[in-house]
């Protein structure tokens, strides 16, 4: 499906200057996220003050863009009707590698050529960022890490 047939009706970021960068790197096929030059806290989503210290100075560091499914959704109808032909999708919350409380919500997705079980879907499973162009955005979407057996492992801190 080309980027223009995929658009219509869908909603898509309005980046704003905060929040550019982030997209600047998705563009790049890099998924970067703020750092607060104060005291090194890595942030998403972006902000301009850190949460930890108040800071305004920050950098941008480049991330793995792998981490582990720490909860998801089925998406079913009723839905708007731009997302209809997509139903069910899973939405997924990653947590990410570098730091156990960075989170990204996002659209899992599968490999080309190949279908997408929602029905294996577990918590824990590895995952890795992807990049989608949508008109003049593009956007991180998550594929199942390969060569995970398993399907996932308990999520930390879980006791398991």
């Amino acid at each position: 499906m080309s980027a223009s047939e995929a658009a219509p009706g869908l909603l898509l970021p309005a980046p704003d200057p905060v929040e550019a960068p982030f997209w600047d790197g998705c563009a790049r096929g890099e998924l970067v996220v703020q750092v607060c030059s104060g005291c090194g806290r890595l942030r998403f989503p972006p902000r301009p003050m850190c949460p930890a210290c108040n800071s305004l100075d920050l950098h941008w560091r480049a991330l793995s863009g792998s981490g582990r499914i720490w909860s998801f959704v089925i998406a079913h109808p009723p839905l708007l009707p731009a997302y209809l032909e997509r139903a069910p999708y899973p939405v997924i919350v990653v947590e990410l590698d570098e730091h156990p409380t960075l989170r990204m919500v996002g659209a899992l997705v599968a490999r080309p050529g190949e279908p997408l079980d929602v029905a294996t879907l577990s918590i824990g499973a590895p995952v890795h960022v992807a990049f989608e162009r949508i008109d003049d955005v593009t956007l991180p979407r998550w594929l199942v890490a390969q060569g995970d057996p398993e399907g996932g492992q308990p999520p930390r801190g879980s006791g398991s």
